[in-house]
């Protein structure tokens, strides 16, 4: 069985690839001097505890090349894990467990993080019917398995970048002259299986978002008693996205407004690590 929580991301490989090239290079000088015949005993161990993500990635790193190797993953993505809980554990060359750590524990404990965020926000709008999205505030090379890790946190996925749907904002509005405008243009050029969302800072933009006929609109850095008076006077009309510094404090009230969704970019680009380790036995 996979440790990935399906689906599993698509060409993930090529960016650990490229990981591995970054850090081995033209050789790993002190691995190196390691007889090549040499096997190993190996675990990864949690520090921490969280929802751990990234152990598709050290599945992929760590498996069996030779017949005396093996390897097993002890959890899955998404799973909660606690301190002193051990993850993966095999035998491997000791030249390729010591060069493969690394780059291990690199995806695994950020992406933990991101999951872990994730999870706090999720559980603490528990019956609300809300759910959690993120933003394209990203690690750059990185943003499809941070988007992965919120999924394993238990959140969903705005959209992956600019060209899988149409977000109008402020400066985009100001460019076009009004949301009327702006909308209108983007239809033309967009299919029709691509939604259209559109940025609001106050009532009256709502009004004439809600007028074009556009699919989603995002209530930007509002009060929560202001979005609820908003969605209840245009419920039905779209589906309402809430965003602009929300925090796992205010998220609750922040979906008691009755927004659908919630966006938070900080569980991409502000979270705290999981801790893991890797060691030899």
């Amino acid at each position: 069985m996979s440790a990935w929580l399906a689906p599993e991301p698509f060409g993930w490989e090529h960016q650990v690839e490229a990981a591995l090239q970054e850090d081995i290079g033209t050789g790993d000088l002190t691995a190196s001097a390691i007889p090549e015949e040499i096997l190993v005993e190996w675990y990864i161990e949690a520090q921490g505890s969280g929802v751990i993500c990234g152990l598709g990635i050290a599945e992929y790193l760590f498996s069996p090349r030779l017949e005396d190797e093996s390897l097993e993953i002890l959890a899955n993505d998404g799973d909660t894990i606690v301190p002193g809980q051990i993850v993966a554990k095999g035998v491997l060359r000791a030249i390729d467990a010591l060069q493969y750590e690394r780059t291990a524990l690199n995806y695994l404990m950020p992406l933990s993080g991101v999951a872990t965020a994730t999870s706090k926000l999720v559980k603490e709008i528990e019956g609300t019917g809300c759910r959690i999205i993120e933003t394209r505030k990203t690690i750059p090379g990185l943003r499809m398995l941070q988007k992965y890790a919120v999924r394993c946190g238990g959140g969903f996925n705005h959209r992956m970048g600019l060209y899988d749907g149409a977000m109008i904002k402020d400066n985009h509005i100001r460019a076009h002259g009004s949301i009327g405008a702006a909308v209108e243009q983007v239809r033309k050029s967009i299919g029709h299986m691509v939604k259209i969302e559109v940025e609001c800072e106050n009532e009256a933009q709502v009004e004439e978002a809600v007028a074009s006929k556009c699919d989603v609109i995002l209530l930007d850095n509002m009060a929560p008693r202001e979005m609820a008076a908003i969605i209840q006077r245009f419920k039905g009309k779209a589906i309402f996205e809430a965003s602009g510094g929300i925090t796992l404090d205010t998220i609750r009230s922040v979906a008691e407004s009755g927004a659908d969704v919630i966006s938070v970019g900080s569980i991409t680009h502000s979270v705290i690590s999981v801790p893991f380790h890797m060691e030899l036995s």
